[in-house]
């Protein structure tokens, strides 16, 4: 039976873990691939970013609990992430895997994050990009434990006042959201017809940019973010599956749904997403909290500069398990920030959507056929004497 204090160990623990993986997944994805969705898709897309978090909460659950099943200990505790599981099928699908997250840690988790803060204030983009990259590679050479407590200290306040902030539009405009989820639904379910016999064109929009931008917010099914919850000192896998299932509610189910409505409510429309986010707290809330709002911009995007680079370290370690290869890595965060402040948005934003899809395809065919296996009775992992420590 667990003590009291075990079971506190584990939660704050477990807690940690989820801090570093709502890093990795808050942020840009909230801001603004909700605004890139409503301007692609119309209001629809919102319906479908639910619908999708709904549908992805148990590929969330799965992916974690798989992670936990074939963690390996370390020195500073444990390391794990998809290509673990994924090696049970595949040693070669693993490594090709890795190599995604890797592209992926640079991309998604970096240059799109650097563009997006170096847009939320009227300063030289290229600042932007050095001052995070120095901060990020200062951080993430510490390893995964200072990561994590970076993750700690900064996700739960950024949350807080985000939601804040977002809440207080929404019941001052309070009369115009029945509407406004009305109009929602019928363009998510809407069916236009065109001239050549086209149906369902509205639909298709929605459905497409609502489920891809939520699936590039809360990565579900992608494999990223069981890397974080793996470092976990928990020994319930059980519990921090559910953690997971936590994550995605909170970026998708709260804040992407409060940031689409404070859109929504606004009117604001554009290509450029953090800019139509950062118009609509300005216009709705006053100067002051369209700053606060854009200073949570810039410290989302380190949060997840940072915990994609402990991804993107895992991914290494577990491809070359070398000090070079580490170093290399982390050189490259520095010069992606950079490149991230300067380069066009709209390039970065169809790489990232390519290679996030890629990688959501692969695990999560990977994660049903192992949770099928594992329902039969297949053990994911049978420790070594190294490993003894490990509890299956």
């Amino acid at each position: 039976m667990k003590t009291l204090s075990g079971v506190c160990a584990n939660a704050k623990n477990g807690f940690a873990s989820l801090a570093c993986a709502l890093a990795g997944t808050l942020g840009v994805g909230n801001m603004a691939g909700v605004a890139t969705a409503l301007s692609m898709g119309g209001p629809g897309a919102l319906v479908w970013m639910e619908l999708g978090a709904f549908a992805a909460m148990g590929v969330k659950y799965m992916e974690v609990r798989l992670a936990m099943d074939t963690r390996v200990p370390t020195a500073e505790g444990y390391a794990g992430g998809a290509w673990f599981y994924i090696k049970k099928l595949s040693p070669s699908l693993a490594s090709f895997f890795a190599v995604l997250c890797i592209i992926n840690s640079y991309l998604t988790g970096n240059v799109v994050q650097v563009k997006a803060a170096a847009s939320a204030f009227d300063v030289p983009p290229l600042f932007v990009g050095i001052t995070v990259g120095v901060a990020a590679l200062i951080t993430a050479s510490g390893g995964g434990r200072r990561i994590l407590r970076a993750c700690t200290c900064i996700i739960p306040v950024l949350c807080a006042v985000y939601l804040i902030a977002s809440l207080y539009i929404i019941v001052k405009n309070g009369e115009k959201v029945p509407q406004i989820a009305v109009d929602a639904v019928k363009s998510a379910f809407s069916i236009r017809s065109a001239a050549g016999g086209a149906l369902g064109l509205g639909v298709t929009r929605a459905m497409r940019y609502g489920i891809t931008r939520g699936i590039f917010s809360n990565e579900a099914g992608c494999g990223t973010s069981p890397t974080a919850h793996a470092m976990s000192n928990s020994t319930d896998a059980h519990g921090q599956g559910c953690l997971g299932i936590l994550e995605v509610f909170i970026d998708t189910t709260v804040l992407c749904t409060v940031t689409g409505l404070v859109i929504l409510i606004s009117g604001e429309s554009g290509e450029d997403g953090i800019g139509v986010t950062l118009r609509a707290f300005t216009a709705l809330a006053g100067e002051g909290v369209g700053r606060v709002i854009a200073l949570s911009v810039v410290l989302f995007a380190f949060s997840t500069v940072i915990c994609q680079a402990s991804y993107g370290l895992g991914a290494v370690d577990y491809i070359s398990r070398g000090r070079a290869g580490e170093i290399l890595y982390l050189l490259g965060i520095l010069l992606c920030c950079i490149a991230g402040s300067v380069i066009p948005e709209g390039f970065m934003w169809q790489i990232a959507d390519l290679v996030i899809s890629l990688m959501t395809v692969i695990n999560t065919i990977v994660v049903y056929i192992l949770t099928r296996q594992k329902k039969k009775g297949f053990r994911l992992w049978e420790p070594t004497v190294e490993d003894k420590s490990l509890t299956p």
